[in-house]
């Protein structure tokens, strides 16, 4: 592949986890004391907020969403799709894990440990809320992240592209049908409407935006400009827009942490229970297929975290602000940077054991 695939990859993995990526826990939870007391010390302004909707669409919120994905967008280069000919066995383990498997583990597990482990805890209609924001989260595999991952355990750059790159061409098409699958058979009733509406407002304006952008500003200016200015001013917007959208939502579900401060932790449960399973699920098979270790590292970091900005956007279009469904979502922003971290650390350890 080319080096110009490989510095389209720069800004996320030149210096490895950046403070922000580090202590994303840390800033998650800070998000939670903030916006708690900020729903509690100052209801005005979350009663203020929801007066600014269209078509059930918090618009604030909306723009924040288009804040935080449109960076992220940004760096994906389609064209090196056409460079995984020669190693298409690590992108075959990803796609299918990714899509034929890990929306439904997602589903069994949380169902089994939602409904009915922590039945006493959680109420039917609270833990069914729950279980659509795991659905969501389930069936949107993580992109840009996975630099980070791939970075920390010297992956190979430009084949992770490749890999995010597919598997957003493959949520346009995929996220919807199965989002409203899974509902569906957990009788949770939404229009197929609303979820389009999502999917077009959170994939399709913010992908278009960023193909758009790539192609202009890269014609104008250059790659390189383009890699390392552009992109590293807008790379700040991401974070400020996740922070600041997580407030906002905890200042919304103020009220329900405070009732139910056990179910954060309950809701954690089946999250982690599903990101080792399909961590090790997808690095096994890399294994048993012989795929590289910078290939297969990578591979299986993409379908053990999540695109949680969208499932966090898709949980508020869908259920609003102050569902269950909107506080699952966050908590998997919650837990996902310390398990991803113990991941790097065994997908390093066990280098030996893949081809190099």
């Amino acid at each position: 592949m080319s080096n110009k695939v490989e510095i389209a990859t720069a800004k996320e993995t030149s210096g490895g986890m950046g403070l922000f990526e580090r202590y994303l826990s840390v800033w998650v939870a800070l998000a939670i004391i903030v916006g708690v007391a900020l729903g509690q010390l100052a209801p005005a302004v979350p009663e203020i907020l929801s007066r600014f909707e269209y078509a059930q669409v918090s618009i604030p919120i909306a723009i924040l969403i288009w804040a935080m994905i449109f960076p992220m967008m940004a760096q994906i280069d389609f064209s090196a799709i056409v460079g995984v000919r020669k190693e298409p066995k690590g992108l075959a383990i990803t796609t299918t894990v990714n899509w034929l498997i890990k929306p439904f583990t997602m589903f069994a597990i949380a169902w089994f440990f939602l409904t009915v482990v922590f039945e006493p805890w959680i109420a039917p209609q609270l833990a069914s809320e729950y279980l659509a924001g795991a659905i969501l989260l389930g069936a949107a595999p993580c992109t840009a992240m996975v630099f980070v991952w791939s970075y920390l355990t010297k992956g190979d750059a430009a084949y992770t592209l490749v890999q995010v790159s597919l598997n957003d061409i493959i949520m346009l098409f995929a996220f919807a049908p199965i989002v409203v699958f899974l509902l569906g058979i957990s009788d949770i009733q939404v229009p197929w409407d609303t979820v389009l509406l999502s999917v077009i407002l959170y994939i399709v304006i913010p992908l278009a935006a960023g193909y758009l952008t790539r192609r202009t500003l890269i014609a104008r200016h250059g790659q390189h400009w383009y890699d390392e200015v552009f992109l590293k001013r807008i790379g700040p917007v991401t974070p400020a827009a996740l922070i600041v959208t997580l407030v906002l939502l905890f200042a919304f579900q103020g009220e329900v942490i405070l009732e139910n401060p056990l179910h954060i932790a309950l809701i954690a449960v089946p999250l982690i229970v599903q990101t080792f399973l399909i961590f090790f699920l997808a690095y096994g098979w890399a294994r048993l297929w012989k795929v590289r270790h910078c290939i297969a590292a990578p591979g299986a970091m993409i379908g053990a975290s999540n695109f949680f900005e969208l499932a966090v956007a898709a949980a508020i279009a869908l259920f609003g602000l102050q569902s269950g469904a909107a506080l699952a979502t966050v908590v998997g922003v919650l837990v996902e940077v310390p398990l991803m971290l113990v991941l790097v650390r065994i997908a390093n350890r066990t280098r030996g054991a893949f081809p190099d």
